[in-house]
């Protein structure tokens, strides 16, 4: 006679040492690596100039 699995034995195991996040750890890595990936990208030289624009167009009050 086979024992069949019930929807409790199916469910991930809890193993020792295991992730409490589970699936959010893995989430997490993601945003992180999407993250990086966006502030490594180089600023395109249209919207540098325009940067540069206003920060020269900025009143000059506080000199340091």
């Amino acid at each position: 006679m086979t024992k069949k699995a019930s929807v409790a034995d199916t469910a991930t195991p809890k193993r020792a040492g295991t992730d409490p996040l589970g699936a959010n750890t893995e989430i997490g890595r993601k945003l992180k690596q999407y993250y990086d990936d966006l502030v490594s990208d180089e600023i395109p030289d249209r919207f540098a100039s325009l940067l540069a624009q206003l920060e020269d167009a900025r009143p000059q009050s506080k000199k340091d």
